[in-house]
This record gives C-alpha cells, sequence and structure tokens, in this order.
C-alpha cells in the first residue's frame, strides 16, 4: 500500500471518528485531503474501494440517515471501533517494553513508543528497564544503514528499487535493480532479499554495502513474492563461517561517546582533549554503523579496513 494511500485512509477513520453526525460523501470529500482533487466518478470509485477495504479490516463504518441531508451519512460509532480493556500480566508487560527498546531506527521508535505511551495511559506498567527479567537481556536491532528505510518502505509498498551497490570482492560499484521481498537481520547484519532484475535471479544484498541511495523503480504494488521463498534461509548460509575478532583504536573527544566508552577494552589519554578506546570487534560494516553515528566525535585510527568502512558509510549517509 503507498505512503499516500495509507494517509487517506487513516484520514477518513479520523473523520469518520471524530464527527457528531454523518457525513454525506460529498461532506467526507471536502474533509479528507486525497479526495479533493478527484473528479466526480475517480472519487465515489476511490471512495467505495476505501470503505469496503477499512470494514474489511474490521473498521465499523456505518450508514446513517440525516434528517437534515438528503443523501445518506456515514460515521464510526466510537464504541463499536474502540478495542475492549486489554489486561496484561507483568511478565506481557515486561515483553512490550523489551520489544520497544529493540528498535533504534527513529522511523520505527515512534510507533514503539507511541504504543508504550498509550500502555501508560491505560494503567499499565511496561518495564523498559528490564524489571522482572533483572536487566539479563540487552537487546537491540541495529537499523542504522541508511538504506534501511526506504528498502524496509519497499518491502511494505511492493515497489521494485535501484541502488548502487559495493561488490565483496573489491572496492567497484554497480547498480543493482532489485524487486524486494523482505530485510532480514542476521548476526547483527541487515540484508534486502529479493529478485534480481539484471541477473534475473534471487539475490542477497548486504545493506552495509550499499553506497548511495535506494529509489523506486517502480510502482507500487508491483512486485510478487513467490509462495515458497523463505528470505531467512536465503540468508543464513552466508553467515556461518567462523568469527574472528580483532581490535579497532578509535579516538574520541573528551566527556563523549559514552556508548563506545562502555564497551572498550582500554582507554588512555590521547592528548588535546581526546582520548583513545581499544574495542574488540568481527565486521568492520557493523562497527562502521556504531562509530559514524557519533559523526566528528569519534574518529577511527585502525585498522584500515574498519577506517575506510566508516568512511564509506559517512559518504553514503551525505550522498
Amino acid at each position: 500500500m503507498s505512503r499516500r494511500k495509507t494517509e487517506r485512509l487513516l484520514n477518513l477513520v479520523i473523520c469518520l471518528l471524530a464527527t457528531r453526525r454523518p457525513l454525506t460523501a460529498e461532506h467526507i470529500r471536502q474533509a479528507v485531503p486525497g479526495y479533493d482533487s478527484a473528479n466526480d466518478e475517480a472519487f465515489q470509485r476511490m471512495f467505495e474501494r476505501d470503505k469496503n477495504e477499512l470494514r474489511e479490516i474490521g473498521i465499523p463504518i456505518e450508514v446513517q440517515k440525516d434528517p437534515w441531508e438528503e443523501d445518506p451519512g456515514y460515521r464510526i460509532v466510537r464504541q463499536a471501533y474502540e478495542l475492549p480493556e486489554i489486561t496484561l500480566e507483568p511478565d506481557e508487560a515486561a515483553v512490550v517494553g523489551l520489544a520497544a527498546r529493540v528498535w533504534q531506527r527513529a522511523s520505527l521508535a515512534e510507533a514503539a513508543s507511541g504504543a508504550l505511551l498509550k500502555l501508560r495511559a491505560g494503567g499499565v506498567e511496561t518495564d523498559e528497564t528490564g524489571g522482572m527479567l533483572g536487566g539479563a537481556l540487552e537487546l537491540r536491532v541495529d537499523t542504522q544503514d541508511p538504506a534501511f528505510p526506504a528498502l524496509w518502505e519497499a518491502v511494505r509498498d511492493r515497489h521494485p528499487v535501484r541502488f548502487p551497490y559495493r561488490v565483496a570482492a573489491g572496492e567497484s560499484v554497480l547498480t543493482r535493480t532489485v524487486e524486494p521481498w523482505g530485510v532480514v537481520s542476521r548476526r547483527g547484519k541487515w540484508y534486502v532479499v529479493g529478485h534480481d532484475r539484471d541477473r534475473q535471479a534471487p539475490r542477497v544484498f548486504r545493506l552495509s554495502r550499499i553506497s548511495g541511495p535506494v529509489v523506486p523503480a517502480g510502482r507500487p504494488g508491483t512486485v510478487t513474492v513467490p509462495e515458497d521463498v523463505d528470505v531467512k534461509a536465503m540468508v543464513a548460509p552466508r553467515d556461518e563461517g567462523p568469527v574472528q575478532r580483532r581490535t579497532a583504536v578509535i579516538r574520541v573527544r573528551e566527556g563523549a561517546c559514552q556508548g563506545l566508552r562502555q564497551v572498550a577494552g582500554a582507554v588512555r589519554p590521547a592528548g588535546e582533549g581526546w582520548d583513545e578506546l581499544e574495542i574488540t570487534f568481527a565486521d568492520p560494516e557493523r562497527l562502521a554503523g556504531w562509530v559514524a553515528g557519533f559523526a566528528a566525535d569519534a574518529v577511527v585510527v585502525g585498522p584500515p579496513d574498519a577506517r575506510d568502512a566508516v568512511i564509506r558509510r559517512l559518504k553514503g549517509v551525505l550522498a
């Protein structure tokens, strides 16, 4: 579903919920953004289709007669629309709190935070600090790859995309046109799985190797995911090798980058307002995604592949 249509449906629900009397189709046309620019015939088709879609997902749009209007009116009765009271056990509330902590990407964190706010407003205690789990779980889904939001939306809206991709064997960059089937996280890395139009075959692409903007390459609703595809299984074989851990030397400004300091194996003064950290890592791309988030407050001294990965990441953000 396209963002424009999603916004129109949401505005229609809000409009029909807020009104105290039934609204005619013409009143709705004037009040809901997205309808006002359509001609009469297009509006009628769009409005009928939207009503049917909302009813199919359980939203009770009622048709009522307003004595002051000739045409029938529409509204959503709040009592029929609202969910009954939800009671969560302490362990269930703790899980909700942990789930909200998982998402670090702002576009997803907003939805998670909104859900927590609504639960708290209803009197539900959601333990964001771990609560009964004693803080034993430190969950994080690192979605700092710049390509993540655009690919997430492409999978949701089912439209193809095009992006520059750095091949694993070297520094050469190729343009790829992909019909995305899913975005998968495995061992701290994110991948997009889909049909590569250039190679005419299923392929897996690592998000950290996407070196520029992800742009639409077709209309929403034009990508069909094969029924027998298991995107997680397609990603799994890529990370079965042994993990080799190394040490990165990172300079950080005094008083900054507390997240890096907490995991550092060693911290020493470097002079002129800087400290030098030693941090163990396995994947330079994942380390780069973390360090780049501190911008000018953190500089990777070595090893060279980790430093180059940060530079690529920052260039990708600015592209």
